[in-house]
């Protein structure tokens, strides 16, 4: 897959001053956590207990509360959602809703004055309950999956142990307790599978091998300190997550164990120090300030047109109550009342459909900015890549594929004792199952040396079982496993080709490029080295004669390299195609990772992305915000990123007007899934990465969020379908009753006429969330352009004024309504032509192809458009009529309405085939 460079939108989002004063704030609270915990790093283990007041033998349980009192729960600022009424009041808060109740009041107070005369005007419960109907569903949609996102919280309670005393004479004693109630001072005891409760340094560990993932975004393991009874602590770090002697909270432990005192809980961690930034309103998305935008495009036309109307009316006619009726009328009519309700049954619709691909969208509004997005940010591990490690290659001195390397290598995993760490699991995953039976039959395990941090190898001494033999094994093998740089030391022979070739100096270059090359590929590499024993004599150490003794560290000297083993975290199978299909809808793919750069790099190439040079986090923080917005345009890999640094590069795409997603799971991520338009996590993230995403997949899957991006489109699709189709048909009505009012002596329709064919007209928009979208509009990120509805607005409204006017010249003409006495006839007339025309025209607007040919409306939208034009012929011939001063119209004046519609539709054809050559865009 090809990079294409991304160039700024045409339009930025608005200035984002609390954001930025919002990233500040995490930088700044970052930083400090960083630098005390960098300090605490380099003090020796005496003055850090002493610094925390504990002792190696864990605190009096009378203290631990005292503790737990004064500093509070072990907890990190997260976000609670907010109580179901401000939920609810939040649901209301829309800037179109504030439209229609303002209509709504202007329209109650106006039926106050005429009460005694007139009768309760319908249209306000109609208004009314649009707007309750609107709300509630968002509540109700919302509320739902923060419920959903807090059952997922739910189903994880965890415990860690702690070692206390009763009193200050008891015996110390482990138990397990809660998270939220360890203390500073507490000692804690780990091992593999536990999840860290809080900062910890170190006292004493046993082959720790520590995931960080969730902080630093590293796949694989680190290895944390082996330390001894003399701790000095470290050489000093300006990164707590480097540092060998810390571990943080939010990390966990895949293999070994340690205890260590905890320096560090709830907000005061590392972890905290990010969480506490990122409560609190969210900053505008490209939805916000796009409903914005066009809530105050309808507004200024309705301050225009009304005033406009109002004024003709006025001074035509000289009824000036009748003509502020009118105008009212005409605002109702230009005001697209079903919009919200519109909107947020397309959103619930949406997130529905979402929901059965296993997907949670905890708000609303995301569904519209997930089809919007043309730029995904996108973590490596788990989401490109199968979060699993495995062996990719074994590799003899010369970087030829080996099966003896792997044999070996398969020996010494299979017959450690000590915690198999997950480069063990890869190599015997690697290796049938019926070989473990041979194995052991042809081999029996002797002794073994365990690992170690200072050595960062492990070996076992096997004898080969010979099964003809009476005397048994005549040779033990030592096999050593581990760091290429302190198993090469060891070396003094290499296997070539079966032969046992002395490792001189230019043989022991040319080898270690063999391991390099592997390493600039982006792979842990292993070294693999043996030793044989004569299985006949007493053995003592380096094979020198004496009383028996077990094998001994002594005994890794001397060896012969058989080869190499690569590891790496695979892509995923189908990441590559996924990648292609969000191409294709012009989503543009950038991973920002905290591994390395050259796992990262590896990992993109290997799945088809266009790596070009990698952008690291240091790279990053040389540069000032105008220079990284150029910077990250042209860049698709971003390596060894902090949560700042990732934070960054959101708001840096934001600024050049892109709509951003960010998928991430981890601590690192929270920042910047809270900045980007929509923040996307998946169940297994940490809880403060879901609690800032708005979509939580079940699956970690792209393909999942492909199939979103497609919905998000067809769900805007639909909103901005039903906002030009009604802005502009209004537009147009209004146009023309503005015309119409100039010329002729009565009221061309009355303020109920327009009221009813309004209202029919929203009936059948009811449909609209349900109709489909044609392929080509869904290739392409959509977002809210208000220019755009303006400008359709002003060239497609007019075009139904053309045959408003030509029905006025008809029925003034033909049918000889050019009276105030035959004015019922004329309003009954335009009456069923303006509530037709703008019902049909419904499939003119839909799509840029030519209707019911080249694309067909789905099924509901048809059988509405259907029921509302028979209402609307049928509603002067019905007993209603008298009501609705309407009258009953001449079948003659049916072929005249046939012909006028028909019309309409080819010169609406013919304008919009020329709008779309001269605009490039239609919907």
């Amino acid at each position: 897959m090809t990079n294409t460079t991304l160039v700024p939108r045409k339009s930025a989002p608005p200035g984002r001053t609390r954001r930025d004063r919002k990233a500040a704030e995490l930088e700044a609270r970052t930083r400090a956590a960083g630098d005390r915990l960098a300090r605490i790093s380099g003090w020796p283990a005496a003055q850090v207990l002493q610094d925390s007041r504990a002792t190696p033998h864990g605190l009096r349980q009378d203290d631990a509360d005292l503790r737990l009192a004064r500093d509070g729960a072990n907890v990190v600022a997260h976000d609670t959602g907010p109580r179901w009424y401000a939920q609810l009041a939040k649901a209301f808060w829309n800037p179109f809703i504030g439209i229609l109740v303002a209509l709504l009041a202007v329209m109650y107070v106006q039926w106050l004055q005429v009460a005694d005369e007139e009768p309760f005007d319908p249209k306000i419960p109609i208004i009314g309950a649009m707007v309750l109907v609107s709300g509630l569903l968002r509540f109700w949609q919302e509320r739902r999956s923060a419920g959903a996102a807090a059952a997922l919280r739910a189903l994880v309670t965890t415990t860690t142990a702690v070692q206390r005393r009763a009193d200050r004479n008891a015996a110390p004693a482990t138990a397990e307790i809660p998270m939220d109630q360890v203390v500073v001072g507490d000692i804690v005891h780990l091992a593999a599978g536990d999840l860290v409760p809080a900062d910890l340094r170190l006292l004493t560990a046993k082959d720790l091998m520590v995931s960080q993932a969730a902080l630093s975004g590293e796949s694989l393991p680190v290895a944390k300190a082996d330390t001894r009874t003399h701790d000095y602590g470290q050489s000093a770090t300006t990164d707590p997550v480097e540092a060998d002697n810390l571990c943080l909270m939010g990390t966990s432990v895949t293999s070994g164990t340690a205890t260590g005192v905890v320096v560090a809980t709830g907000a005061d961690t590392y972890f905290g120090s990010m969480a506490g930034s990122l409560v609190g309103e969210r900053p505008e998305t490209s939805f916000d300030a796009g409903v914005k935008k066009v809530s105050f495009l309808l507004i200024r036309f309705m301050l225009v047109m009304v005033p406009l109307v109002f004024a003709v009316n006025g001074f035509t006619k000289g009824d000036w109550g009748e003509a502020f009726m009118f105008a009212v009328a005409v605002a109702v009519g230009l005001t697209p009342e079903m919009l919200p309700m519109v909107v947020t049954t397309n959103l619930a619709r949406g997130a529905v459909a979402m929901a059965k691909r296993k997907v949670v969208v905890k708000r609303l509004n995301a569904i519209q900015n997930l089809g919007a997005m043309d730029v995904l940010c996108t973590d490596k591990t788990g989401t490109l890549t199968e979060d699993r490690i495995v062996l990719d290659r074994y590799l003899d001195a010369h970087g030829r594929e080996d099966t003896e390397v792997l044999e070996y290598a398969y020996l010494n995993s299979h017959f450690q004792t000590g915690l198999r760490n997950l480069m063990d699991r890869a190599v015997i995953d690697r290796v049938l199952e019926a070989e473990e039976v041979v194995v052991d039959a042809r081999f029996t395990k002797v002794d073994e040396i365990p690992f170690d941090f200072a050595r960062r190898r492990m070996s076992v001494v096997l004898s080969r079982n010979d099964l003809h033999s009476p005397e048994g094994a005549a040779e033990h093998v030592l096999i050593t496993k581990g760091a290429v740089e302190e198993v090469l030391a060891l070396c003094t022979h290499v296997n070539d080709g079966g032969r046992r070739v002395e490792l001189d100096a230019g043989l022991r270059r040319r080898v270690t490029r063999t391991a390099e090359d592997s390493n600039r590929q982006g792979l842990r590499v292993l070294a693999v080295a043996t030793r044989t024993f004569p299985a006949g004599l007493p053995h003592s150490p380096n094979g020198m004669g004496g009383a028996p003794v077990a094998y001994t560290v002594a005994d890794e000297d001397g060896l012969t390299l058989v080869g190499f083993l690569a590891f790496l975290d695979p892509p995923k199978a189908d990441a590559a195609a996924a990648l292609r299909a969000l191409a294709d809808k012009g989503v543009a793919v950038k991973v920002v990772t905290g591994d390395n750069e050259l796992v990262a790099a590896r990992v993109c190439a290997g799945v088809g992305i266009d790596v070009g040079a990698v952008v690291t986090g240091a790279d990053i923080d040389a540069l000032d915000d105008a220079e990284l917005r150029t910077l990250v345009l042209a860049t698709t890999v971003f390596a060894k990123t902090n949560p700042v640094q990732k934070a960054r590069i959101v708001r840096a795409l934001q600024a050049e007007g892109h709509t951003v997603g960010f998928l991430g799971d981890g601590i690192n991520d929270a920042a910047a899934l809270r900045d980007a338009d929509v923040g996307i996590s998946v169940d297994t993230a940490v809880d403060i990465a879901k609690e800032s995403a708005d979509i939580i997949l079940l699956e970690k899957d792209l393909m999942v969020l492909e199939q979103g991006v497609e919905q998000g489109r067809t769900t805007f699709g639909n909103t901005i379908k039903y906002i030009k189709m009604t802005a502009s048909s209004n537009f147009g009505n209004v146009f023309s009753v503005l015309v119409a009012s100039a010329f002729i002596p009565f009221q061309p329709m009355l303020a109920i006429h327009l009221l009813v064919q309004n209202l029919a007209y929203d009936v059948s928009q009811l449909a609209t969330p349900w109709d489909r979208m044609d392929p080509e509009y869904l290739r392409e990120p959509r977002t809210w352009d208000a220019k755009g509805i303006a400008r359709f607005m002003l060239f497609v409204g007019p075009v139904s004024s053309v045959f408003d006017i030509t029905t006025f010249l008809v029925l003034w003409n033909v049918f000889g309504a050019d009276s105030e006495a035959s004015q019922t006839l004329f309003q009954s007339g335009w009456f069923v032509e303006g509530l037709l025309s703008q019902t049909l025209i419904v499939h003119m607007i839909r799509t840029r192809k030519v209707p019911f040919i080249g694309s067909r409306a789905s099924a509901p939208v048809m059988v509405m458009t259907a029921v509302v034009m028979a209402f609307g012929l049928l509603l002067p011939f019905s007993p209603l009529a008298p009501a609705l001063s309407m009258e009953a119209l001449p079948m003659s004046y049916f072929p005249w309405l046939i012909a006028i519609l028909l019309a309409y539709c080819a010169l609406t054809q013919a304008v919009k085939a020329w709008y779309v050559r001269r605009f490039n865009t239609w919907l």
